[in-house]
């Protein structure tokens, strides 16, 4: 049975750490809670120069940058057991693998991995990274620790295309590549993972986490992938709204919705719009790719600023424009937000307590 989406609990830790992403950002200041990669690496896990004394900076081991989307997400309630929930696993089988070794994630505690929809730049490495897993909890077992999470359910849409492949600009008409095959139910079953395949939204993570339905596309300007094409029955067919696409969000106490919208195909106005008109609760931040890059997807830059800076209200505290965003659509909301569009990426870690006491004071989302 597929729970509801109203069993969504309010987390009071939230913490959010990206695995993946196009970007690597070391120096530019961040917001309150929000911590680099090698801040991270000289606090928690130093390796101590014998010459001088000091840290050491350990590039041949520190994270890599990759054209894709990963995140671990961490949320609790009270007292309650963390849950550590994957969103999407990069585009390889080496990114990931590299960057949740060089940030010691405890990796064999993540019992679900939410793929977002099926494209090789956010499934890419799954496979590789349950084999890490394994070796994980085989270890952890070894050195008797009784609390390991044995079973990882991978959390999938139903419909897995054969192919997938892009047809540029001008026309979209010629597919001039095909994106890497997906991972097959049987290899990830093979891999010791556990198939929870659905298309209804619904929670995960003991109700920390949603993972939506269907996004309805509503929002006239946002068009969807122009130039996605689809290999059915032996040849290619266009997809520009990329169906299968779903987000995931967690409501953090006395802060409101924290929505991943992986690649925005559906649009990211219309992910928000959706994740208001459920939960009827404000915005705290939107993190993920904005599908906003390229000549020929400018022209939803100003009206999705728009829409996030003025006629969502109150505006999200933070966005984050991550992956396939593109530097246009960063500048723009730079512009418009302030610092509350954060340069995130591959590395960088937040965190935040919520505040049940001011959750009563938190505002209406209105949408003009």
């Amino acid at each position: 049975m597929v729970p509801s989406e109203t069993e969504l609990k309010r987390v009071d830790y939230f913490a959010v750490t990206f695995l993946v992403d196009n970007s690597i950002e070391w120096m530019t200041r961040l917001p309150p809670g929000f911590k680099h990669e090698m801040r991270q690496h000289l606090s928690e896990h130093p390796i101590i120069d014998p010459l001088t004394g000091v840290p050491f900076l350990d590039l041949e081991n520190y994270c890599c940058g990759a054209h894709g989307f990963s995140a671990l997400i961490e949320t609790s309630v009270g007292e309650g057991t963390k849950h550590y929930t994957l969103f999407d696993t990069g585009p390889d089988s080496r990114s990931l693998v590299r960057n949740v070794e060089s940030l010691h994630v405890p990796i064999e505690q993540i019992d679900r991995v939410i793929l977002s929809h099926w494209h090789a730049d956010h499934s890419g490495g799954l496979l590789s990274f349950l084999r890490l897993r394994q070796k994980a909890v085989a270890a952890a077992a070894h050195h008797g620790s009784s609390d390991i999470p044995q079973e990882i359910t991978i959390d999938l849409h139903p419909s897995r295309p054969v192919a997938r492949g892009i047809a540029p600009p001008p026309n979209h008409d010629t597919v001039i590549a095909r994106l890497p095959a997906d991972p097959t139910f049987a290899e990830i079953q093979n891999e010791g993972g556990t198939l929870d395949v659905n298309d209804v939204g619904h929670v995960v993570a003991d109700g920390t986490v949603y993972v939506s339905g269907e996004i309805p596309r509503i929002t006239d300007f946002e068009g969807g992938l122009l130039g996605g094409m689809r290999w059915t029955e032996g040849h290619w067919l266009p997809e520009n709204h990329i169906m299968d696409e779903r987000y995931a969000l967690v409501d953090v106490l006395g802060k409101g919705l924290v929505i991943f919208t992986a690649c925005s195909h559906a649009g990211v106005v219309n992910v928000v719009r959706d994740a208001v008109s459920k939960f009827s609760r404000p915005v705290y931040m939107v993190i993920g790719g904005l599908h906003l890059a390229g000549g020929e997807l400018e022209s939803r830059i100003a009206p999705t600023t728009e829409f996030l800076a003025e006629k969502l209200k109150p505006a999200p505290v933070y966005v984050l424009p991550m992956h396939c965003s593109g530097f246009a659509a960063k500048t723009a909301l730079r512009e418009a937000l302030g610092e509350g569009c954060v340069p995130a990426g591959t590395g960088i870690k937040f965190e935040v307590i919520g505040d049940a006491e001011f959750d009563e004071r938190l505002p209406m989302p209105i949408i003009d």
